[in-house]
């Protein structure tokens, strides 16, 4: 594909797009939400996820937020952040509904097919370390365990 392709270039923008959403979660963690970080992990500890769950969130929001702007291996960050959004999606179902208006799981849906189209589409333009081709990855892998054997 060419350098500069509209494939290449939406790929770009969605990449900037969520990397966006990502950077304003966090500040709403951090800043907005009463009580900051400390009571957003509480909160979810009480409702009864364990202890990496927090962790792992908050690990997904912030590769996503520092390595989809500059692009470094976009489609990885994508895959590794979706099961959060799969998670957050049935954490509201379970609690609000499907709607966004009552928020619910909407919302995280919607990002959750935005990583998706994201793991698909690539780095786009202007990455700074590509994504391996997940099909030469998967060579590779298979490779070396022939070569185990």
């Amino acid at each position: 594909m060419a350098r500069g392709s509209a494939s290449e270039s939406a790929a770009l923008l969605l990449r900037l797009l969520l990397a966006s959403l990502f950077i304003a979660h966090l500040y709403w963690k951090f800043a907005i939400f009463p009580g900051g970080l400390e009571a957003w992990w509480e909160n979810l500890l009480k409702a009864g996820y364990p202890a990496f769950v927090p962790a792992y969130v908050l690990s997904a929001e912030l590769a996503g937020a520092l390595l989809l702007i500059p692009g470094v291996l976009t489609r990885y960050v994508a895959c590794y952040a979706m099961p959060m959004m799969l998670g957050a999606a049935h954490f509201w179902m379970t609690r609000n509904g499907f709607f966004f208006t009552k928020a619910g799981a909407e919302l995280p849906l919607v990002w959750l097919a935005l990583l998706g189209i994201q793991a698909v589409a690539g780095d786009g333009c202007f990455a700074a370390v590509r994504s391996p081709d997940p099909r030469r990855l998967l060579a590779w892998l298979r490779h070396r365990r022939r070569s185990a054997v």
